[in-house]
Order: C-alpha cells, then structure tokens, then sequence
C-alpha cells in the first residue's frame, strides 16, 4: 500500500508468507484490511489534544500535526478513499464488501472547536466542522498535490491558511450575532 498498489487479501497473505485461510481468519475483506492499516498509520493523529483556548490555533496545530503522517502515508489514505468511493457507489445495489467506515475527522474537528462551545451555536459549530472537513484530510491535500501540484508542506500551508479564515470568519459571525440579538433584547 506505501507503494501505491491495493492489494486483496489474498495477495498479502502470498507476500507476508501465510496461508490465505490465516490472512482472511484476520481479515474478511480488503475493507476490513484496509481499516485496520489506516487505524496504524493514524496512530498519534488520534491522540491529538490540545490546551490552547484559541480555535483557530487548536484547528491549526491539528492540521499541523496531521499532515504530515498524511503526506508520509498518502498512499494507504488513497486506498481507504477508493474503498470508501467505492462502498458508496456501491450502496444502491448488492456488495460482497463490508461498508468501509470513517470518520476519524468529525471527532478531532470537534476536539479542535471545543473553545467554540458558548460562543457559537451547535449548528453553526456543525456547520464550520463540516467546512473544515473539506479541507483536513487526505481529499484535500489530494486536490492541493494532484491538481496544483503541491509539495507536503505547501499543501499544509494552504490547508491551514484556509482552516484559519474559516475559523475566524465563523466567529466573527458567531459574535455579530450575539451583539445583534444583546441589541435587540435591550431595544
């Protein structure tokens, strides 16, 4: 998978030495096996924590963090994204393959705007991770490599760059409205 390819379960049993029977005892699907390698290459993005208060940092210091075990691991990311594609055009009709979940990303977005609590609203909190998930993962730094021909490190800049506009923008709104609705109570 680091080198690109997308191998059944059958043909890493053949590479890793084993019986197929053992390989698919572990793994029943490529989904399942692909899960499982994406679970590893994960690894510490998972445990990301920050102390920051200021969202726009903690977003930041997440996409930091991330991207580059994204960039490192592009290719197994690529592979859980085709699998992930594939299981959902696959959904209108019969599949042999188990649904390939995910979403690691709905619950560090949140971890990241939890400072957002008390000044935004649950949808517009919602509605900003939704945005940002455009942009934090491998989808994005796909678009930011395949198409403009980025580096690692120049997609980070442009992905944390756009993070802190969305960042600052929803808050910006977050307390317009708080100052509106003050206004309006005391009118």
């Amino acid at each position: 998978m680091r080198q690109g390819a997308s191998p059944s379960v059958s043909e890493v049993a053949e590479y890793a030495g084993v019986s197929r029977s053992t390989a698919y005892r572990y793994f029943q699907t490529e989904a399942e096996m692909v899960q499982a390698v994406v679970g590893e290459s994960l690894g510490p993005i998972l445990a990301w924590q920050s102390d920051d208060k200021n969202p726009r940092e903690r977003v930041a210091s997440l996409l930091r963090d991330s991207f580059p075990r994204l960039s490192q691991n592009a290719a197994t990311f690529r592979a859980a994204l085709r699998l992930s594609l594939e299981s959902q055009s696959d959904a209108a009709g019969p599949s042999d393959q188990k649904s390939f979940a995910r979403g690691h990303r709905v619950e560090l977005l949140h971890r990241a705007l939890l400072p957002l609590e008390g000044v935004c609203s649950d949808a517009e909190i919602t509605r900003l991770s939704q945005a940002l998930s455009m942009i934090y993962g491998i989808e994005g730094m796909v678009a930011l490599k395949d198409i403009w021909g980025l580096d690692g490190s120049e997609a980070e800049d442009v992905a944390v760059w756009a993070a802190e506009a969305l960042v600052s923008a929803t808050v910006a709104e977050c307390k317009g409205k708080r100052r509106a609705n003050g206004a309006q109570k005391k009118a």
